[in-house]
């Protein structure tokens, strides 16, 4: 196979702890016996490669035990958003900037990859990178020369929805306050099998609820989280629920729905029982169905009141579309 050529989809191949450090191109090259180096980069810069099912361009990507690396024989389509042309700036001012995030997107760069070079950066942009290129472009100026994005909030890479970036020490400390104090309103809708009813669930968080995951766990070491749960329309098979956090913790929502019995949609981490077994999703959701719908808080300079709200993506609407026209109990598998 040349250069050119696209390798065959091959299944997910789970990285060992033997292979964990390796870097992607390493990997795929015992994927693609014969191959040379430069074919083996080739495939993975033009998309054909993705890592936990996102597309990957960096050959140099060192990889972690228990991630899944694919071959696609088709590129995968780039991710609208990786663009900063394609960045929707509902706000900016110079304390804040508010925006919006699609799915497929990390929020912002993981610590071990702040030193990337500019060009390694381009080829796994984050919302933060294309944000500040997005700013540069409205105000016509150089983004080295803009206030750097300070961090105040996140979103998970397959989460769309509203995201705010601190522009000022004074944005930074007074929002930090803010969602410390709970009282940014952030409402989010999940979609989930089953009829769940209205709750309030409350508990403890811990980063290791025994199995390596995330999840509930007992006060000593755990960390307070709270979502209201409401519902926002009921389909034949499934809910869609409004999700209000009053804290904010990692993976709040879909650790809390999970456990509650109704994981979310496209959930891939919270599915898998402690056995290591997986929970069937036959829902066939085009990715994790949740998406943060609302989004308010003071402004840190005026004391203005600000709220903003973004409609469900397409790839959702499509997605309940075709939830409210199951019939009830009916299996719920590709095309039903």
């Amino acid at each position: 196979m040349s250069a050119d050529q696209s390798p065959l989809n091959s299944s997910p191949q789970v990285v060992s702890a033997e292979q964990a450090g390796q870097t992607l191109s390493a990997f795929v090259r015992t994927l693609l016996p014969g191959q040379s180096w430069s074919a083996v980069r080739g495939q993975i810069e033009r998309r054909h490669v993705t890592i936990g099912g996102s597309v990957c361009m960096d050959p140099a990507r060192r990889l972690k035990a228990g991630e899944t690396v694919e071959l696609r024989s088709k590129p995968v389509q780039e991710v609208r958003g990786e663009r900063p042309e394609d960045v929707v700036i509902r706000h900016l001012d110079a304390d804040v900037v508010v925006v919006e995030k699609v799915s497929g997107l990390n929020t912002v760069r993981h610590p071990a990859e702040l030193d990337w070079t500019e060009a390694r950066r381009e080829l796994a942009p984050t919302l933060e990178d294309v944000t500040q290129k997005a700013i540069g472009w409205k105000l016509r100026e150089k983004p080295r020369d803009l206030p750097r994005l300070r961090i105040v909030q996140r979103l998970d890479k397959d989460t769309s929805g509203l995201v705010v970036f601190a522009r000022s020490v004074r944005g930074e400390r007074e929002l930090g306050r803010q969602f410390k104090d709970h009282t940014v309103v952030r409402r989010y809708v999940a979609i989930v099998p089953g009829h769940m009813e209205p709750q309030t669930i409350r508990g403890y968080l811990v980063r290791d609820r025994g199995d390596g995951r995330r999840g509930s766990g007992a006060e000593s070491g755990g960390k307070f989280a709270v979502t209201h749960v409401t519902i926002h329309e009921k389909f034949p098979n499934h809910t869609a629920l409004i999700c209000q956090l009053e804290t904010g913790r990692t993976h709040q929502i879909r650790i809390h729905l999970s456990e509650a019995g109704h994981f979310i949609c496209g959930e891939k981490v919270y599915t898998i029982r402690p056995d290591g077994s997986q929970l069937p999703d036959p829902s066939n959701a085009p990715r994790l169905a949740l998406h943060a719908l609302e989004l308010g808080f003071v402004h840190p300079g005026t004391e203005e009141k600000m709220f903003w709200s973004m409609p469900l993506p397409v790839d959702l609407q499509k997605f309940m579309e075709r939830l409210r026209a199951e019939k009830p109990n009916a299996p719920r598998g590709k095309g039903s």
